[in-house]
């Protein structure tokens, strides 16, 4: 596995060192040990969640505040294109984002760690996302930041108007969304 930094240091791509032969492929998707290493600390995953969405659907933003889940997601079938955003108000990266096409083909990950809004947008037909996360899920702990504000301006590669759920609709302006010190 291989980590490729990304323009905010937290956030990392991960890629696999992937065996082929005339059979088809091998690749380990996680080793506690290298994942450590590469993020720098140890860290646990509790909860694996699967979801499939089509295309033009958009997830996100989303976040937990006082139960901030990092996520290590990754598409095994079709095509996202996915998006971490700094919400620590302490941090030089505050309010910037960083987008990854993660495919079924490019066999990528990305490690989104606590405290950063994280969303997706599908650019295939259909994809299926998975994703590890370091705490679980509460429903009231979960916020939502729009996913067109203005301000934090994603650039997300999709014609036409996305299709969101409600909640998603109506997520909070950056400027009015509770946030990490």
């Amino acid at each position: 596995m291989k980590a490729v930094a990304t323009s905010l240091p937290e956030v990392l791509i991960f890629e696999p060192e992937v065996f082929s032969d005339t059979r088809g492929y091998f690749f380990e998707s996680f080793n506690t040990q290298q994942f450590a290493t590469m993020i720098g600390r140890q860290t646990s995953f509790v909860q694996d969640n699967h979801s499939q969405s089509k295309r033009g659907v958009l997830r996100g933003i989303h976040y937990q505040l006082d139960h901030p889940q990092g996520k290590l997601v990754r598409v095994v079938a079709g095509e996202v294109f996915d998006v971490a955003v700094d919400l620590r108000r302490s941090s030089s990266n505050f309010g910037k984002w960083v987008g990854v096409n993660l495919s079924a083909e490019n066999r990528r990950q990305l490690w989104v760690p606590e405290k950063f809004g994280h969303a997706f947008a599908v650019l295939s037909e259909s994809a299926e996302f998975l994703y590890k996360t370091t705490d679980y899920w509460f429903a009231g702990d979960e916020r939502t930041i729009r996913w067109n504000d203005p301000e934090l301006d994603i650039v997300w590669p999709i014609t036409g108007n996305p299709v969101v759920s409600s909640k998603d609709e109506q997520g909070a302006r950056f400027s009015d969304a509770e946030v990490y010190a």
